[in-house]
């Protein structure tokens, strides 16, 4: 009896273990398929900035979105003065005209003149005619949303806003508006550029840079400000047949194009005018290097690969005289002068001049300001940092005295300058040594980045969802 139980338990066993064995072959074969073949082809990448990009070939089938202007009860001020875009009046960093400021502050700091919650982002204000313009997201009504402000008060006058899906990722909107007499151009964070009247908001016209002409809207999502300069709107989409483009400002209609057959890509940084080598010339951080590009025909003059950073390039090129342009980033880029010369077959080339290590001088996300011979920066490591045009350093703020990725701007030799904590403080701007006059919290929230504006003895700052107006001076 026991022989038999174990020969019938034996052939159990035996006739258990084929199919396992079976089994084994099936998933070694199965294992081997799985990895000859691409398992990740079916993945969808979902990062903000870069999600639900459209199929190109189905980019002049993206309907358009249609915006909405709704009025509000505020009035335009009555204080004067203008920092009517990115960077003030001349897009270097400088108030021309900021009144008679305090070179010392209250208990308190500079005194309040009102505060109002914004959109989450890092969009800052530009101020002209006793307006303040803002672009934000609002998120409530999943919107694009420029809106007009009195610098009187901060209530609002009036809105435009278009849908548009933005999810968060350090803040959603990071532009800060152009203003002329007439229009104010915005730049939203998909890359729709609108431009309004400016009194009014009426919508004059609107451009999807993404279906228009084929641009990559950037990771982190677009922070390029747009440039107005002799009657025309200049803007870098960096799509397949426009690098850069110029746009009639009153019509909207294409004035030129730069063919993209350097292939380069939007990024972050803004496009600067400068005279280089004796000729009117857009300057550009693309994807991949720089470019300059003729003013009158969007032709391409030079460029180079000697400037590129892999992750983000944020800060615009700074032109400095004397046919030098000013390079600087951060994530480890550090900074790079270039001389545009002319060769003797008369074609204009870059040439390096110097470059600088990150721990000497670079810039993750403010663009470093000329004044008077010299160069204010934040370095990566937050440090106030002045450098000479030869590369060697002046002076920093010291490691007890840092700025992180907070704004700054230069009024009369004097610089202000946020911190994370929301402090700011009011620096001489002069190359013998580093000297603070003032330091105050105007600001009690996050991520303080936004630029600053300066008009009329009033300093406008924002955090992640908030803008205030200071009084620094007087008109």
């Amino acid at each position: 009896m026991y022989g038999r139980r174990d020969l019938r338990s034996s052939v159990t066993r035996r006739g258990s273990a084929l199919p396992g064995a079976l089994l084994a072959v099936v998933g070694i074969v199965a294992i081997a398929v799985w990895l000859s073949s691409d398992s990740t082809s079916h993945f969808v990448r979902r990062e903000p900035g870069l999600d639900e990009r459209p199929d190109p070939a189905l980019l002049a089938d993206l309907p358009r979105p249609v915006g909405v202007l709704t009025a509000g009860d505020g009035l335009p001020g009555t204080t004067a003065g203008s920092w009517p875009g990115f960077r003030g009046p001349r897009r270097d960093g400088i108030c021309p005209d900021p009144g008679s400021l305090d070179l010392t502050w209250p208990e308190g700091g500079p005194r309040p003149l009102w505060a109002k919650e914004v959109g989450e982002g890092y969009a800052g204000a530009a101020i002209r005619a006793g307006r303040v313009y803002l672009l934000d997201y609002d998120r409530d009504a999943g919107a694009d949303t420029l809106r007009c402000l009195s610098f009187d008060d901060g209530r609002e006058i009036w809105r435009f806003a278009y849908p548009v899906k933005v999810k968060r990722n350090h803040g959603m909107s990071r532009t800060v508006p152009t203003v002329t007499d007439r229009y104010v151009v915005g730049f939203g964070p998909k890359c729709h550029v609108t431009c309004l009247d400016a009194a009014t908001g009426e919508e004059t016209w609107m451009i999807d840079l993404v279906r228009d002409h084929g641009a990559t809207v950037p990771q982190w999502y677009a922070g390029q400000c747009p440039l107005v300069d002799g009657g025309r709107v200049i803007l870098a989409p960096g799509g397949p047949d426009a690098l850069m483009l110029a746009v009639e400002l009153e019509t909207g209609e294409v004035a030129w194009t730069t063919p993209n057959e350097l292939g380069w890509s939007m990024t972050h940084a803004s496009i600067v005018r400068a005279d280089l080598g004796g000729v009117a010339t857009y300057v550009y951080c693309g994807k991949r290097g720089v470019v300059g590009v003729s003013v009158e025909t969007g032709d391409v003059l030079w460029h180079t690969d000697a400037w590129k950073i892999s992750i983000a390039t944020v800060p615009t090129p700074v032109p400095v005289g004397d046919d030098r342009v000013f390079f600087s980033g951060g994530y480890n880029a550090g900074s790079m002068m270039v001389r545009v010369e002319r060769t003797e077959t008369g074609r204009l080339e870059p040439r390096v001049v110097y470059r600088l290590g990150p721990e000497t001088f670079g810039a993750t996300q403010q663009t470093p300001i000329l004044h008077k011979g010299h160069l204010y920066g934040v370095r990566p490591d937050g440090q106030l940092t002045c450098l000479r045009l030869d590369g060697s350093v002046a002076w920093t703020s010291g490691a007890r005295v840092t700025f992180g990725l907070c704004p700054f701007l230069i009024a009369d030799d004097l610089l202000y300058a946020l911190d994370e904590g929301g402090f700011l403080s009011l620096v001489r701007a002069v190359p013998q040594r580093f000297e603070r006059l003032a330091h105050a919290q105007v600001l009690e929230g996050r991520e303080p980045w936004g630029p600053l504006a300066l008009a009329a003895g009033r300093l406008i700052a924002r955090d992640l969802t908030r803008l205030v107006c200071r009084e620094v001076g007087t008109p």
